[in-house]
């Protein structure tokens, strides 16, 4: 491929992964890489794009699904084992399931190729990104109210929503996972409800901390609701108990129905239970930028290194070193704490 020397790993071998993982300053193992996609988004949710959409990346810029898979490959053959697709929205990317292949080649040695969506096209592509090699999607729902999808959204797709999430069960996706992002005043009171269609469904709801990434920079942290109240909200209808003790590298807090109802609940709580020190990600925008960290305030330009025709050994000395610049942790809780450099819709999730 142009720009990015022989896809020949260090090992020789398709995907070697007996090289030592990628390891971080601080000890921690990086196994699970989120990709972005691109930085469009077919909505403007107020606690991403609430201005609207901010000037695009130029499309030479972003990274070709070629580069992408050279770049995956490189990062499996140093130990990621997950990779979740994200955006923007990354169904907006032509011919997903094109890359969703290349990507599923990695496979024994990726253990897990994931899709976070709106729900955009999956009733179309569905099945044609399961057949590709797709493992899981996760699809954003905030909420289940017509009126209020419209406000939070800017969008009347709620009804499309729902067809896709019926559609990844007709793909036989599982288990599906629904992310709602919590927020005071605007939708803590649909908590129980969303565990009832959690139960009905048999989905995982996977509710999230709201987190200081709009471009708009309004975040505050009374409109923050806490994962303590969450699970206290939801416990006191539907008990819930806790499906491990540990959390490991995972996100989320994970329980299922004492009454062993369908369905489960996931809490992401990063605000006032933040899990960095277990923290097993890194991120690559779709403009080619590793970031260390979701909120990361400086990039790293694998894009240029790349496109400058450097061997896959500096490609993998330079993924190495950026590595050991992993924050030990994010600072929302500090003083001085500043936003991410860039909004959601550009880091991805």
């Amino acid at each position: 491929m142009s720009g990015g020397g022989q896809l020949v790993p260090r090992s020789g071998l398709a995907c070697d992964n007996t090289n030592v993982p990628l390891r971080d300053a601080h000890n921690r193992d990086i196994r699970d890489l989120r990709i972005s996609l691109t930085d469009r988004c077919n909505f403007r949710c107020f606690y991403c794009l609430p201005n609207g959409e901010p000037p695009l990346a130029r499309k030479a810029t972003i990274l070709t699904f070629e580069e992408i898979a050279y770049l995956a490959e490189i990062f499996v053959s140093l130990g990621i084992e997950k990779i979740r697709l994200t955006g923007g929205e990354p169904m907006l990317r032509r011919n997903i399931d094109e890359l969703i292949g290349k990507l599923a080649s990695l496979k024994p040695q990726l253990k897990d190729l994931a899709l976070t969506t709106n729900g955009f096209d999956i009733p179309r592509k569905a099945e044609a990104l399961r057949a590709a090699g797709l493992d899981r999607m996760t699809i954003s729902l905030d909420t289940l109210r017509a009126q209020r999808f419209r406000e939070i959204t800017g969008s009347d797709s709620l009804a499309e929503v729902h067809d896709a999430i019926d559609a990844a069960r007709a793909a036989r996706f599982a288990p599906i996972k629904i992310n709602a992002v919590v927020v005071r005043g605007v939708n803590e009171d649909e908590l129980v409800d969303f565990a009832g269609f959690a139960r009905e469904q048999d989905v995982e709801m996977r509710f999230i901390e709201y987190m200081p990434l709009d471009s708009g920079h309004d975040w505050s942290r009374e409109k923050v609701v806490s994962g303590r109240e969450i699970f206290q909200t939801i416990n006191a209808v539907y008990p819930l108990e806790l499906k491990q003790t540990s959390r490991g590298s995972e996100t989320s807090w994970k329980y299922k129905f004492r009454d062993n109802a369908p369905g489960g609940i996931g809490i992401i709580a990063p605000v006032t239970e933040m899990f960095c020190g277990q923290c097993s990600r890194i991120r690559l925008t779709a403009d080619g930028q590793i970031r260390t960290c979701l909120f990361s305030t400086v990039e790293h330009d694998l894009r240029d290194v790349l496109r400058s025709g450097a061997t896959r050994v500096e490609l993998v000395e330079f993924i190495e070193a950026v590595t050991l610049k992993k924050e030990p942790s994010h600072r929302i809780n500090s003083t001085d704490f500043e936003p991410a450099s860039r909004s959601m819709s550009f880091i991805g999730g």
